[in-house]
């Protein structure tokens, strides 16, 4: 079994954990979970961002380690320039045709069209980079929503 880099999660320290679609992987040997602003960052030199610019995310990239924002879209543009200005980090996007379960406001323009939940962006995310997902979504409240809404997904 081939091991890879801990996925580092920067979770705004104002999050819903009530709401917060990783709950449950924060006990996980393999999710590391840093509070901005709080925490100082780790090296992530040999780390990826998921964002929306950027080459699709594939398998090529399985060995580099996964870095995500976990916030609400208000927060996330901050949170960006704050890891821009401490390193330079590869973003990696994901395909478009990918669709969230998550519920979200509509009335809420600043909203990204492609925008997923956390969890669903780090389950796509391995699947592409050709990661073990079993269990990744066992928390996920919007679990079968999301495999229905993404077929082309299999359900470990």
């Amino acid at each position: 079994m081939q091991s890879f880099p801990p996925t580092y999660v920067l979770r705004h320290r104002r999050e819903n954990l009530k709401k917060c679609s990783l709950r449950g992987l924060e006990s996980r040997p393999d999710f590391d979970f840093f509070s901005y602003p709080n925490s100082k960052l780790p090296d992530i030199s040999n780390y990826i961002m998921l964002d929306f610019e950027g080459p699709v995310i594939s398998p090529a990239d399985s060995h580099l380690g996964l870095f995500i924002l976990d916030a609400t879209w208000r927060y996330a543009e901050k949170m960006v320039r704050f890891v821009d200005d401490q390193v330079v980090l590869e973003r990696r996007s994901l395909p478009p045709e990918f669709r969230t379960a998550y519920p979200r406001r509509q009335e809420d323009c600043s909203l990204p069209e492609r925008g997923l939940a956390s969890i669903e962006a780090i389950y796509i995310a391995y699947w592409l980079m050709g990661r073990e997902t079993a269990r990744l979504l066992e928390n996920y409240h919007w679990k079968t929503e999301f495999m229905e809404n993404n077929k082309l997904l299999k359900i470990n």
